[in-house]
């Protein structure tokens, strides 16, 4: 089992079974990523060595296909990349996601010798973030012309492309209409030296995403650069991975990095119990009778929550590998597994936080960066308990379609 060869059970009693060699490159990684986690706090950005570590490993090219040299790797393999990636740290593992995500959901939509210029040489990257007040593509000949802003760019200190999600207006400003009638958004990608960006990334964690805000006024973007994602009919790219939504492969990646922070947490406190005396204890932690009942609780909830996820995840690929698409009700236990596994995560990292005391609360210690990202990580979109009233209207049968799967 993959979590016994990173968790905390004695040698004799952890499962010998191989793992797949992009998971193991992974957790190669935990030591180096740990090492470095307070640098990359202060720099607020993937350093030079982490970025070369994930680079000469194409760790930013993981869903991307072979024929660009992406390594095309089964959506289940990097939910583990993702979780690996997160014990040693959060802001690694989400720049990864993030980007690996972005890369994939955009080049499935474009010709194949746009994706070439844009992704084919090794250290591209793409970023895109969320929109912020007014944008517009105003449709001109060959192409758009975009102004807007977004935030949370992820990963962009590092990334060559921009990305950004936008309205399609006419020079009058009418909304050109998809094909449903409905009010049509396209996705643009361009350099990301086109674009003014605001390097002012003040959060309480994950402060090695970078997750800036950036702007463009009246960028001329070429028609080829530009696609409509997750309308499957119009996809290039007809992997198995391009039949799950953008959405749901962002999920899947943010919820295995939740579990990261989660059991980096987890062991952490079991280490610290296995050598302290609380201050107010009058036996050891490790003696406290309360503290081994709590300790084989997070455990259980942790690797409960981690079968949970890759379970879903690996019966979704499989539905996907051999049918091209996905049932609704697939997409739907994926999305109830990403949403319930981050909350479950957050809830032990919490407990973890509290149980090592005050230890927690100094910088010196390994507790007080790694629960600033993991409270972070659970604000996500993706963990908002909004997703669990979606899976339940359709579960009861409401005809309204659901969104975010």
């Amino acid at each position: 089992m993959a979590l016994a060869a990173a968790g905390t059970l004695p040698p004799e009693h952890r499962a010998a079974v191989p793992e797949p060699a992009p998971v193991a490159e992974a957790r190669a990684l935990i030591p180096m990523l740990t090492a470095a986690g307070p640098a990359i706090d202060r720099a607020k950005a993937l350093p030079p060595e982490v970025l070369d570590a994930l680079q000469s490993r194409d760790f930013l090219r993981l869903l991307l296909p072979r024929a660009v040299g992406g390594r095309d790797l089964p959506l289940p393999d990097f939910a583990e990349i993702c979780e690996a990636l997160a014990i040693g740290d959060a802001s690694t593992a989400w720049c990864v996601c993030q980007g690996n995500v972005s890369a994939m959901s955009a080049a499935a939509y474009l010709a194949p010798e746009v994706v070439q210029a844009l992704f084919g040489e090794r250290r591209s990257a793409l970023a895109w973030g969320a929109r912020h007040g007014q944008a517009r593509a105003v449709v001109v000949e060959g192409g758009y012309r975009v102004t807007g802003a977004w935030d949370f760019a992820s990963g962009n200190r590092h990334a060559t492309l921009l990305g950004a999600h936008l309205p399609v207006v006419f020079p009058d400003g009418r909304p050109r209409l998809s094909p449903e009638g409905r009010p049509e958004d396209v996705t643009v990608l361009f350099p990301r030296a086109a674009a003014r960006v605001a390097s002012e990334w003040n959060a309480i964690g994950l402060l090695g995403t970078g997750s800036d805000s950036y702007e463009v006024q009246d960028l001329f973007i070429p028609e080829a650069h530009a696609c409509a994602r997750d309308r499957f009919e119009a996809r290039r790219d007809h992997r198995p991975v391009t039949a799950i939504t953008s959405h749901l492969c962002y999920a899947t990646g943010f919820s295995a990095t939740a579990l990261g922070t989660a059991r980096s947490l987890l062991d952490r406190t079991i280490a610290l119990a296995r050598g302290k005396t609380a201050r107010a204890g009058a036996q050891p932690m490790a003696e406290n009778h309360s503290v081994q009942s709590e300790v084989a609780q997070l455990e259980a909830s942790l690797r409960g929550a981690r079968m949970y996820l890759l379970g879903t995840v690996r019966e979704v690929w499989a539905e996907a590998v051999a049918q091209g698409e996905l049932a609704m009700a697939s997409r739907i236990a994926l999305r109830l597994a990403t949403t319930t596994v981050m909350r479950q995560a957050t809830d032990v990292s919490i407990a973890c936080y509290r149980a090592a005391g005050t230890t927690a609360v100094l910088e010196a210690n390994p507790f007080e960066r790694r629960f600033r990202d993991a409270m972070s990580i659970s604000q996500h979109l993706q963990a908002t308990p909004w997703h669990l009233e979606t899976v339940g209207r359709w579960l009861l049968g409401s005809p309204e379609r659901p969104a975010f799967v």
